[in-house]
């Protein structure tokens, strides 16, 4: 189903749900990752030496294709994307408990530095509502913050917990995007700008978040769940006995339709369908999974799937050709069929032994 592609292997650790990619010259897809020391890597593989020598940012002396950005503080969350629309490339946005900080990379340079009371547990960059600017929205303790380019407060709420996760998504199918907040009091919160329109009580922390299409998204619990909601109506849910440390949405078999893919504490990555939760592909790592992200990252003109180990190794996969579907299609017919004639056995071998105990009587 996913075939892959390459495998790095980075000399640094990287903290879980801190990883992000970003085109942040405008062209070269770069991946950016916390670091469990207060820093962030950024990896460029396609243009060596560029300059980097200014205040915050050094190279490092092991990989001449690795930067380092000095936070000097813990970094709580971590996001890239459009944040200033009339740029033509990514900002990086690194939340701690006290700061906000969004980073031009190419220019090396802050594009804004806030203050933050309530601390970024949790991050997402992205239009909300009818605010027309993109927005860096931060999630803290039991509030919620949405930056535009110039650091101007332009969206503030307050929410019932300590925030963990956060996501946009149409979820009224209006085509304006809502925010889905995940909290520690086990609830799912949907804030059409600084209004609550829906709320679902889950069964554990809500620790990850991710629109799928449409009104559908898929979250993950502090408890091993993960599954998809549609609305307020959730399709289905599985509990794993390892913890979920990051899920994405990824048409890994290029049907159309987005799966849910999950990476695990034990290693594991799977992909599951959104309308079952069957697993439809699994491959496994020596360690954690820190976070799973796509770019074009081999810059080829198709997007991979990036799975990011908390030790550093970074794997990419090109989603299934057609042909691999109809193979896949023709093994879930035999599975299907084969599931059918186990319920008939079964059945017949509860007849037998009906027909046995009749007869001993």
């Amino acid at each position: 189903m996913l075939l892959p592609v390459f495998t790095l292997k980075l000399r640094h650790k990287i903290s879980p749900r801190m990883v992000a990619i970003g085109r942040y010259d405008g062209t070269h897809p770069c991946l950016a990752a916390a670091t469990q020391t207060g820093k962030v890597f950024i990896h460029n593989p396609h243009t060596r030496n560029q300059h980097v020598s200014a205040s915050r940012v050094f190279q490092s002396p092991l990989e001449s294709d690795v930067s380092l950005l000095s936070i000097n503080q813990a970094v709580s969350c971590l996001t890239a994307g459009v944040l200033n629309p009339e740029l033509g490339y990514d900002a990086l946005l690194v939340g701690t408990q006290t700061n906000l900080l969004a980073y031009d990379v190419y220019n090396n340079s802050d594009l804004f530095y806030r203050e933050v009371a309530d601390g970024a547990n949790a991050i997402v960059l992205g239009t909300l509502g009818d605010i027309s600017s993109p927005l860096a929205i931060i999630g803290g303790n039991c509030a919620l913050q949405g930056f535009n380019h110039e650091g101007s407060d332009l969206f503030w709420t307050v929410t019932g917990d300590n925030v963990n996760s956060l996501a946009l998504c149409d979820f009224d199918g209006d085509g304006k995007k809502e925010l889905l907040v995940g909290s520690e009091d086990f609830d799912i919160r949907v804030f059409k700008e600084d209004e609550i329109v829906a709320e679902m009580t889950e069964t554990e922390i809500v620790t990850s978040l991710c629109p799928m299409y449409g009104s559908r998204f898929g979250y993950a619990l502090s408890n091993g769940t993960v599954g998809v909601y549609d609305k307020t109506s959730r399709y289905w849910r599985i509990k794993s006995k390892n913890h979920a440390m990051s899920i994405h949405a990824f048409d890994l078999n290029s049907d159309g339709v987005n799966e849910l893919i999950t990476g695990w504490s034990n290693g594991k990555v799977d992909a599951r369908s959104d309308r079952t939760g069957e697993v439809i592909f699994k491959d496994n790592f020596s360690s954690a999974i820190a976070g799973v992200v796509e770019g074009d990252y081999r810059m080829d003109g198709h997007i991979q799937l990036i799975c990011c180990s908390v030790d550093g190794e970074i794997r990419g996969y090109l989603p299934g050709t057609a042909e691999m579907r109809g193979n896949l299609m023709d093994t879930s017919a035999e599975q299907d069929l084969i599931r059918e004639l186990s319920q008939k056995k079964q059945n017949l071998l509860l007849e037998l032994r009906n027909y046995e105990e009749n007869a001993k009587q």
